[in-house]
């Protein structure tokens, strides 16, 4: 570590490191940037305040997701709220740990396709149903498409997707769908 002064202690490194899919030197790099440090119970306000790499990150605040890694992508109020430990979108320092980590390129397809799946979850009824859908694809096609191409998209999956004629996705209707997309793990990730 030489004469940088770290945030962690060296079992805490290890602990990160372990848990995660990030060496010491990827979680160094978020703790030692900034000249504040990361309490394990604060906010990710302060945490990316820290992180920031540009001006525009400075001004994020929790409200409007404060993840500024997060701020085109237009699920970003979704993944802080599914991997909130509260489920309201209050980041610890380990929740957001445990964000990239999911996040990363090299984490399980697994792994991802359950947090993905928590994600279009909109209403958290642990299935994906038809207006799940909906608001998923209004923020993919930024509400473009008109009622009638909207349902017909979403009767679509479903009549694809549904493995077992419920009229909803459950997790393994939508796992063996995510297993026929080859782009999924190249989507569902972020560079730090």
């Amino acid at each position: 570590m030489g004469n940088k002064q770290t945030i962690f202690t060296e079992e805490q490194l290890d602990n990160y490191q372990d848990c995660t899919f990030f060496n010491k030197k990827d979680i160094l790099k978020w703790g030692n940037r900034g000249s504040e440090g990361f309490g394990h119970s604060s906010r990710v306000t302060q945490a990316v305040h820290s992180l920031a790499p540009g001006p525009s990150c400075l001004s994020c605040t929790h409200s409007d997701c404060c993840v500024c890694f997060l701020q085109e992508n237009p699920f970003k109020e979704r993944i802080v709220a599914a991997f909130s430990e509260d489920g309201e979108g209050n980041l610890t320092f380990n929740d957001f740990v445990d964000m990239f980590s999911v996040l990363c390129e090299s984490a399980p397809r697994e792994l991802k396709a359950n947090y993905a799946f928590k994600i279009y979850d909109f209403n958290t009824d642990n299935f994906i149903c038809k207006e799940d859908l909906e608001l998923t694809l209004a923020r993919l096609t930024k509400s473009e498409l008109d009622e009638e191409e909207v349902v017909l998209v979403c009767d679509k999956v479903i009549e694809e997707a549904d493995l077992d004629g419920d009229g909803k996705l459950g997790f393994a209707d939508f796992e063996d769908m995510i297993a026929k997309a080859p782009d999924f793990l190249s989507t569902f990730h972020i560079r730090i």
